[in-house]
């Protein structure tokens, strides 16, 4: 708890987007992602679909990839520091809610749940 306190306090504090507002997919879930031969295909489900700030989507990078792999989607990104810190606070946030919601009846779901929390407080004691 005390960890992801900490995390939630780094991204939150990060300077807002003040930037114009960009397209946003808004709800980037595995069952979104489309695949093809080991590679992503396709976006789908529009729904959150709307103009925001990047970093609801570069929560994506704690989502679903490694450390050694979220690097690389970082630089091809090229998001500033505090878009990469919201991205983070996003991955923690939705991670902490899913949890516990889905524990019990998805055990996917709850598994990627796990997965953004542990990549994030990895993250956290790294930069500590």
């Amino acid at each position: 708890a005390h960890a992801a306190t900490a995390a939630w306090e780094i991204a939150h504090q990060a300077p807002a987007w003040h930037r114009p507002a960009v397209w946003i997919h808004g709800d980037l879930q595995a069952g979104n992602l489309l695949t093809h031969h080991g590679r992503l295909s396709a976006v789908i489900d529009f729904g959150c679909l709307g103009m925001g700030d990047p970093a609801c989507d570069v929560m994506a990078a704690w989502t679903y990839l490694s450390a050694e792999i979220r690097d690389v989607f970082r630089a091809e990104l090229s998001v500033d520091d505090a878009t990469w810190a919201r991205g983070r606070g996003w991955a923690l946030s939705i991670g902490l809610i899913a949890l516990p919601y889905y524990q019990s009846t998805n055990p996917v779901l709850a598994g990627i749940a796990r997965h953004a929390i542990n990549e994030v407080l990895a993250d956290h004691r790294s930069a500590s």
